[in-house]
Order: C-alpha cells, then sequence, then structure tokens
C-alpha cells in the first residue's frame, strides 16, 4: 500500500515550484493592497460620519466661542474614554502575563538559565554544608592509603609454569584451599 501511496504523488519540477511560489507571493501583496485601500475607505468613511466639517463662516465671535466650549468638551469625553480603555487593556495584558505564567510553571516548560561551571575547592563544599562545625581545612591526599611499590614489583614477578599441571592441580575443592592458602600466605 505505502507504494501505490508514492506512486500517486505528482513530482513538481524546481522551476514549476518557483513559478507557483511567486504567483502566491504576487497574489499576497495584492490582498494586502486591497486590504489597505478598504481600511483607508472605512476611516474617512467613519471620520464623515462622526465629524462632520465644519462650516465657520458666517458665524459671530460668541457662536464661535460656544462652538470651541462643545469641542473641547466633545475631546475631554474622548480622551477620558481613551484613557479608560488603555487602563482596561494594560490590566488585561498584565493579567494575561500572570496567567500564561502560571500555565508554564504548571506544565513545568519554563526557560532554565543556562548552568556555568564553578570551582569550589572541598574546604568550601564542607563550608556549605556543615557551617560552622568545619573546623580548618582538610586534606584528602593525606588520609589515603599509601601503597609500596616493592609489594607490586613482587606480585608481579609470579613464576610462570606448564598451565596444565596447575588446572590439574587446582580442580576441585583441594585445589580452591591451596589457592586461598596460598593467597593468605603471601599477604602476611
Amino acid at each position: 500500500m505505502p507504494a501505490k501511496l508514492q506512486e500517486s504523488k505528482p513530482k513538481i519540477s524546481a522551476s514549476r515550484k518557483l513559478m507557483l511560489k511567486s504567483l502566491m507571493v504576487a497574489k499576497a501583496t495584492e490582498q494586502l493592497e486591497h486590504e489597505m485601500v478598504k481600511k483607508e475607505e472605512q476611516k474617512e468613511k467613519y471620520l464623515d460620519e462622526k465629524a462632520p466639517p465644519l462650516q465657520t463662516s458666517g458665524m459671530s465671535l460668541a457662536e464661535l466661542r460656544t462652538l470651541c466650549e462643545e469641542l473641547h468638551a466633545k475631546i475631554d469625553v474622548v480622551d477620558e474614554e481613551r484613557y479608560d480603555i488603555e487602563a482596561k487593556v494594560l490590566h488585561n495584558t498584565t493579567e494575561i502575563k500572570d496567567l500564561n505564567i502560571k500555565v508554564l510553571d504548571l506544565r513545568g516548560k519554563f526557560k532554565r538559565p543556562p548552568l556555568r561551571r564553578v570551582r569550589v575547592s572541598a574546604d568550601a563544599i564542607l563550608r556549605s554544608l556543615l557551617g560552622s562545625k568545619h573546623k580548618g581545612s582538610m586534606d584528602f591526599k593525606a588520609n589515603l592509603k599509601s601503597v609500596k611499590k616493592d609489594d607490586t614489583e613482587k606480585e608481579k614477578t609470579v613464576e610462570v609454569s606448564d598451565w596444565r599441571k596447575n588446572v590439574e592441580a587446582m580442580s576441585g575443592m583441594e585445589g580452591r584451599k591451596k589457592m586461598f592458602d596460598a593467597a593468605k600466605g603471601s599477604n602476611q
């Protein structure tokens, strides 16, 4: 069945792919331009409805003052509404950020800072673990056992004999006892 699916898939040449991509980009730019023109038309229509052009010619000074006062009052109302909306948006964005942080904490998928290697001495580790109980510095190398080179050289010089005789002699429990006794004797 997978072979049939692969056969039915038509192969598109690179030039055809490039042509299709360029057509898609051209169509997308055309749609964006059309959308921008549409938004501009809507904006002009809205402004014509809400703020018709003023006819100030032939008005007396008192009428102009009352018109200015009305416009200032409308501007104050619009500024108050804008401030209220901005405050609500700011409150909502902070609430969204807090909720996103809570969601990430619940998932356990938060960005961990990259860890850096820190070189700490053994004394510093003991001080941090034990606190005031830790006194002085400890030299761990001094507490290690010393190994004599003479003992290791003697162990290396073991007589090499015929291995067949060794296997026959060590077979069974008696052979194991001999090996144990021999190991015990060399340590003493």
